[in-house]
């Protein structure tokens, strides 16, 4: 033992302390080198797509909008004004009538029926169509008249052909009962009324009253020398307000009577003192200076964009524009929107300074390497909340009408993927595919932005990479908590985690029913956030399941919950969406969990007969396809049908069925090796009214203009990616899956059954996305309205299902 003290050995060597942040720092840089060999074909894709976002922007042409556009008026005079007044490319030819009064009061006056226009005075939107029908004595729709007893905010009871009718804003209720349900009436709108009919009124589903037609059913009053639909009343902003219908011709003269004379529904005069903003087809506009005689509007979202300042498309001197060019290095704004972009900019320089620092220097062996590891969690957990700040910055800044500039988002996409390759934990292969998705589909975004005729065409791109940010940072910081307080996930704190999961759906999914429509609620889609809580709570049940010995848990959550979220899904889609592809999304999950449970299980008979039914449906859809429209000519007229011919013989609607022959003909176009027969290089960031003019195409049609602008080859590559992201999560599943098996114990075999099934169900949403998506452009299907995963424009999804989706994969590569 002396010779052993004396010589050193089987004692730990010592280092000079000046010697050792030197060893340190050394150390960290071989591990990050070694990281970054490791990560080079991910670190090289991601670049590609960075570098072609880039080469888009610096090749985008000028482009030149109107800041400020001044209307000039004398008291006593008006003006009309139209889309080549107000530079806004949904309005009409005469939209809108300005006027002076007397006394120099400004007044605003609706010309268009089809797309009222609107003002907001005190924070709450007022369309500036229809008349309220509170105190009326009488309205009209043509020739018919339809006297009023009594009419409150709530309700109103009148008379009309020997009949007495009341309607609260929800059901049409003739002689005191309601009307049967229309013969055309689809099966949501069915479930609406009986809904509407079995819950209070603050609970019920805001459906219009319409009038016109021959036939009495449901809300509709027949009045046969009208079309259907030429004038409805309807709840807006707790009053019933009776307005020119969507298939108004014009020739009806809609009326209301009320105790001061007779008012045209149509031409609703409204004084411009207090309002704050004014709206019109999609622009919004800031309104000021009304004191004076020249009343400013500053124009934001929907501005027309020209390749040239010069002077507005108007015949009226009244009207006078100050221009502004859009740059896509720094969008220049005032008010909130400066104060937003700046917050933005120095949150994205702080992460840009911390975030590649901790992604390439990797995870420390010892304390000693480099620091304490808490040292290293803290600076990470400041990159986070640096992109965090960020991304809500960023969010403010587009809710205020001043976005920030391209280069600032991608910027912030950027840093959102760099906390994806920062430790703590290695990246995964589904998150290294997610990442190459998430930038292809933001260069997909950027380039449609920048095709686009109008200043928010960039919004979906702004949006996505604002998301993409935020839950970014919100994974990476529950991650680090992770890693740092609960490393054991333990069953009762995921269930509470799990029954406030499903509360907040639930509750989302009816603030959604109340007050929202098919496109969600206050800019949200909670139907994403229903999902995750599904396939979440389908996860613990089946491990609970398949443990054998469930320790003591709340059984309801288990059993009960995923068939109410389920439920609630359902519903949802048969009421709010025209359109089958939520219902096949869900059945594409049910068969996919069925099926991993069959193999976990071990239920080869379960297993075989799910095979068997997705093979059945395959040479179904095939059948029908080969069969032509024939096959459908004895089905009754309806939405589905209609969809169903449209894909059996696109050619004899053209009308109906333009969406897929434009798409069709975008592919076709594109080649292998896009339409500039360079991968899209040539044109990246160029206007191209023909392919960003397919309806719906940043959702629906966003693989159509992906292969007609960058060609079948890249296509090719983007399906190989997804394969591998699909193939990824289903490998990480079966490694949780053999963990669970040799687990000892109940919570650690449960911990990883439950990681098992989540990605599965995971994976079975992403697939039915990918599978729906291909096949609706692809026309293997007829045409179905669900976005594809990462490429289409939808911050809801990013933010509330596949970012958790990839935070749980990353948390599923260590065993508990």
């Amino acid at each position: 033992m002396p010779a052993a003290k004396a010589t050193g050995i089987g004692k730990r060597r010592n280092f000079p302390v000046t010697a050792r942040p030197a060893f340190g720092i050394a150390m960290a840089a071989a591990r990050g080198m070694a990281s970054c060999i490791a990560r080079a074909p991910l670190i090289a894709a991601l670049g590609t797509l960075i570098l072609a976002q880039a080469w888009a922007l610096w090749q985008a042409p000028a482009a030149w909008y109107p800041d400020a556009i001044q209307v000039r008026l004398a008291p006593g005079g008006a003006v009309t004004l139209g889309a080549a007044d107000l530079a806004a490319t949904r309005a009409d030819a005469a939209h809108l009538q300005l006027r002076r009064d007397a006394a120099g009061a400004w007044h605003v006056l609706n010309l268009s029926s089809g797309r009222p226009a609107g003002v907001q005075r005190v924070g709450v939107d007022v369309r500036l169509a229809g008349a309220l029908l509170s105190g009326a004595a009488a309205f009209q729709a043509g020739g018919a008249v339809f006297t009023v007893e009594q009419a409150t905010p709530a309700f109103i009871i009148f008379q009309y052909a020997g009949h007495g009718w009341r309607y609260d804003g929800a059901t049409l209720y003739r002689d005191g009962g309601a009307q049967p349900p229309c013969a055309d009436a689809a099966l949501g709108s069915r479930i609406a009324a009986l809904w509407n009919r079995a819950v209070p009124r603050f609970a019920t589903l805001s459906t219009p009253l319409a009038v016109g037609g021959h036939v009495h059913c449901g809300n509709r009053i027949g009045v046969p020398a009208l079309p259907p639909g030429a004038a409805t009343v309807a709840r807006s902003n707790g009053h019933l307000r009776f307005a020119a219908g969507p298939f108004d011709d014009g020739g009806a003269a809609l009326l209301t009577h009320g105790p001061s004379g007779v008012t045209d529904a149509r031409r609703v005069e409204v004084p411009l003192a207090g309002v704050a903003s004014l709206s019109v087809a999609g622009t919004r506009y800031t309104v000021s200076d009304l004191s004076g005689e020249v009343l400013t509007l500053a124009p934001a979202r929907h501005v027309a964009l020209y390749s040239e300042a010069r002077t507005p498309d108007t015949a009226s001197p009244a009207v006078s524009w100050h221009w502004r060019q859009r740059t896509p290095w720094w969008q220049a704004g005032t008010g909130q929107g400066r104060l937003a972009a700046g917050a933005l900019t120095v949150a994205i320089v702080i992460a840009l300074v911390i975030a590649p620092a901790t992604a390439l220097a990797g995870v420390p062996s010892s304390a000693a390497a480099i620091g304490p590891m808490a040292e290293r969690m803290a600076v990470l957990s400041a990159a986070a909340i640096a992109v965090l700040a960020a991304g809500v910055a960023a969010m403010a800044a587009q809710r205020s009408g001043a976005p920030p500039a391209p280069a600032l988002s991608l910027l912030l996409a950027v840093t959102g993927a760099a906390l994806w390759l920062a430790p703590p934990g290695r990246i995964t292969a589904p998150v290294g595919a997610a990442l190459v998705l998430a930038m292809a589909g933001l260069l997909m975004q950027l380039e449609l932005g920048l095709a686009a005729p109008d200043l928010a065409g960039l919004r979906h791109y702004h949006k996505t990479a604002a998301l993409l940010a935020v839950g970014s940072a919100i994974a990476a910081l529950w991650r680090l908590w992770r890693r740092r307080f609960a490393r054991a996930l333990d069953q009762r704190s995921a269930e509470w985690a799990l029954a406030a999961l499903t509360a907040i759906a639930l509750a989302a999914l009816g603030a959604q029913a109340l007050w929202g429509d098919e496109t969600g609620v206050f800019d949200v889609q909670p139907v994403e956030l229903a999902k995750l809580a599904l396939a979440a709570l389908s996860a613990h049940g089946l491990a609970l399941h398949l443990g054998g010995r469930p320790e003591r848990g709340w059984r309801w959550l288990a059993l009960a919950a995923p068939a109410l979220l389920f439920c609630a899904l359902l519903a949802m889609a048969l009421v709010y969406v025209d359109d089958y592809s939520p219902l096949i999304l869900l059945a594409v999950w049910a068969g996919c969990i069925g099926l991993a449970y069959a193999a976990a299980a071990r239920r080869v008979l379960l297993g075989c007969g799910l095979v068997a039914a997705a093979l059945a449906l395959a040479v179904g859809i095939w059948a029908l396809h080969s069969g032509g429209p024939g096959v459908l000519a004895r089905l009754p007229q309806s939405f589905y049908a209609d969809r169903f011919q449209v894909w059996l013989a696109p050619a004899d609607h053209p009308h109906t069925g333009q969406q897929w022959l434009q798409g069709a003909r975008a592919i076709a176009a594109g080649g292998w090796l896009g339409a500039d027969r360079m991968l899209g290089l040539r044109t990246a960031g160029m206007p191209d009214g023909a392919a960003a003019g397919i309806p719906a195409v940043q959702d629906d049609f966003a693989p159509s203009f992906f292969m007609y602008r960058h060609g079948l080859l890249c296509a090719l590559l983007l399906w190989a990616v997804q394969a591998a992201l699909l193939g990824g999560l289903l490998r990480q599943a079966m490694a949780c899956h053999r963990r669970a098996v040799l687990a000892q114990g109940f919570r650690p075999a449960w911990r990883e059954r439950l990681h098992c099934f989540l990605l599965c169900g995971g994976a079975a949403f992403l697939f039915g996305h990918f599978l729906l998506s291909w096949g609706t452009n692809l026309a293997i299907f007829p045409v179905m309205g669900q976005p594809m995963s990462f490429m289409s424009a939808g911050g809801s999804h990013v933010l509330f299902f596949l970012c958790p989706l990839l935070a749980v994969s990353m948390d599923a590569v260590q065993p508990s």
